[in-house]
C-alpha cells in the first residue's frame, strides 16, 4: 500500500506531531509513503530522517506532477490548505484523497472549500464534535471518527529535578497551550484568583506563548497573583509531564485535545472543559474531571479537589490509563488502513 500524506503547515504543533506519529507507525507496518510538506516546517526536517519520499511544497498550487503520486493509492490530507493540493492533484491525475479534520470550527461555506470537501472520497473527524460539524456542511459525505493518538516524550531527570526545586512543596498545575483566546487562559487566571484564598500551596504554570500574553499578564498583575507563572513555550514537555501534579485544559472550543492525551499517557490526572472533543477523552470522575467552559469557580473547585484528595488523583490516573486503549496508535492506524483498503477496493463503506 502506497499513501501520499500532505501537510503544508509551516509550524510544528499537535497536528504535525500526530501526522508524524502515524507516518512512523505506517513505516513500521511496511507501507510505502510519499510526504508533501512545507520546506519551512520542522515537520519536513523530521520526515527527512525517515525512509519515505519527501516532496517540498510551500503552497498548495505548487509541485503538481504525475510522478509524485503515480504509484500512490490514496492521498491523505492532514491540514487545512493541504486539501486544495489534494484536490488539484486528484483532478489532474485521478488519485483519490481523504481528509482528516482536526478543528471543531464550522466549515466555511465557500466555493473552493465546498468543492474540495465534496470531492474527497472520505472525511475523518478527530471527535464527535468535529464529525458533527463536517456533517452539517456535507451531509451526504462519508464521515468517520478516528481520534489522535498521544505522542510520547523523553524525560531527563535532571530537568525534572530542576522543576521540582523551583516549585518545592507546591502542588504544580500546568496548562500547556498557545496563549490564544479560545484556550481559556482567562478562566485559568480567574480560577487562580479564587485559589489564592483557598490553598496557598497550589501553583499554576502556563506553558506556552502567543498573542494573548500581554493581556493575560496584565490581568495577573491587576489581581496581584503570586500563584501563577508565565513560562513561555517549552520544548521538553516530557519533563513537565513528569514534574507536574495536574494538567488543566479549560478551552472554550477544542478539536480533541491532544495535550490531554499526552498528559494521561504520562500518568497525570487531568481537568478539561466540557467543550469540543474533550468529552471524547474525559469521562467525568473516571478518566478526568470536566468543568463547564468559562466557569472559573468550577475550575478552581476541581483543581482544589484534585490537589487535596489523593485517592481521587489515583482513581483518575487509573481511569485515564483504561481510556487510552481506544487512542493507541496501533488501533487508530488500523482504522485508517481499513479506510484506505475500502477506497482501493472501490467500495463505498458504511457511514460511521
Amino acid at each position: 500500500m502506497h499513501i501520499c500524506h500532505v501537510n503544508l503547515a509551516s509550524g510544528f504543533s499537535g497536528g504535525e506531531r500526530q501526522t508524524l506519529q502515524l507516518i512512523i507507525q505506517q513505516l513500521k507496518k511496511g507501507y510505502q509513503l510519499t510526504v508533501v510538506a512545507n520546506p519551512k516546517s520542522p515537520f519536513a526536517t523530521e520526515i527527512k530522517k525517515l525512509n519515505c519520499k519527501l516532496v517540498l511544497a510551500s503552497h498548495f498550487i505548487k509541485q503538481h506532477k504525475k510522478s509524485i503520486t503515480i504509484n500512490c493509492d490514496v492521498i491523505h490530507v492532514h491540514e487545512g490548505r493541504a486539501i486544495y493540493w489534494a484536490l488539484i492533484q486528484s483532478k489532474l491525475f485521478g488519485v483519490p484523497y481523504i481528509v482528516t479534520r482536526r478543528i471543531d470550527n464550522p466549515l466555511k461555506n465557500k466555493l473552493l472549500s465546498n468543492i474540495a470537501y465534496s470531492n474527497a472520497n472520505t472525511l475523518i473527524g478527530l471527535s464527535r464534535e468535529i464529525v458533527s460539524k463536517i456533517k452539517e456542511r456535507h451531509p451526504s459525505q462519508l464521515v468517520y471518527k478516528i481520534p489522535s493518538s498521544p505522542v510520547s516524550y523523553s524525560v531527563e531527570q535532571d530537568n525534572v529535578d530542576t522543576i521540582w526545586r523551583r516549585f518545592s512543596n507546591q502542588f504544580l498545575v500546568i496548562q500547556a497551550a498557545n496563549l490564544l483566546h479560545h484556550k481559556g487562559h482567562e478562566t485559568t487566571i480567574e480560577a487562580a484568583k479564587l485559589l489564592q484564598n483557598m490553598d496557598s500551596n497550589i501553583h499554576i504554570a502556563l506553558l506556552g506563548d502567543g498573542p494573548e500574553r500581554k493581556k493575560l499578564e496584565s490581568l495577573v498583575k491587576k489581581y496581584n497573583l503570586n500563584n501563577i507563572t508565565f513560562l513561555g513555550k517549552q520544548n521538553r514537555m516530557g519533563d513537565w509531564f513528569s514534574a507536574a501534579d495536574l494538567l488543566i485544559h479549560p478551552s472554550y472550543s477544542e478539536g480533541l485535545g491532544s495535550v490531554i492525551l499526552e498528559a494521561i499517557s504520562a500518568k497525570l490526572p487531568v481537568i478539561g472543559s466540557n467543550a469540543g472533543g474533550i468529552p471524547d477523552i474525559i469521562d467525568d470522575q473516571k478518566s478526568g474531571l470536566l468543568v463547564e467552559p468559562k466557569d472559573a469557580q468550577g475550575l478552581a473547585n476541581a483543581i482544589y479537589q484534585v490537589a487535596t484528595n489523593k485517592p481521587l488523583r489515583n482513581k483518575l490516573i487509573i481511569g485515564g490509563q483504561d481510556k487510552l486503549s481506544m487512542f493507541d496508535i496501533k488501533h487508530t492506524s488500523c482504522l485508517y488502513h481499513d479506510i484506505y483498503q475500502t477506497i482501493i477496493n472501490g467500495k463505498s463503506g458504511d457511514d460511521k
